[in-house]
């Protein structure tokens, strides 16, 4: 291969359309603009969504809902994940390193779910009423 034999691939390269040439090249008079109107000339434009002034649909619905970009940031644990941990003092770099929860993660809530037969020590980390109470009935802390 040398530089002066590269071609653009096959079907890559395309004429640009030349409009306004004449009636033969099927893009003339009007040149693909259809008749009259703001679309048909020059300078003519109008924002996104414009209803030629009837309220636009965007403003007739209601609003409705809430997605909230602090969620990406949370993640919960279940008890059956405690347990199987083998560190007794648990915070939020022990749950990354065991792949437990996400490297974006900042704030960590356990969850009642399974059971947790030994003791663990949270720090920094959240739990629910009842996965509080299990975790105290088997002889650990939340701090």
């Amino acid at each position: 291969m040398e530089l002066n034999t590269i071609k653009p691939a096959e079907g890559a390269k395309h004429a640009k359309r030349r409009v306004g040439r004449g009636i033969g090249s099927g893009l003339g008079k009007t040149a693909g603009r259809g008749h009259k109107g703001q679309k048909s000339r020059a300078g003519g434009y109008h924002k996104v969504g414009f209803e030629g002034g009837q309220m636009p649909l965007q403003r007739r619905l209601p609003k409705r809902g809430f997605k909230s970009q602090t969620i990406k940031f949370n993640a919960d644990i279940t008890l059956t994940d405690l347990n199987g941990l083998t560190v007794a003092e648990v915070d939020l770099v022990v749950l990354k390193q065991a792949g437990l929860v996400g490297e974006l993660i900042r704030k960590v809530k356990v969850v009642k779910t399974g059971e947790l037969t030994r003791a663990v020590t949270l720090k920094n980390i959240g739990a629910t009423a009842g996965a509080r109470q299990a975790i105290e009935a088997a002889g650990g802390s939340v701090a």
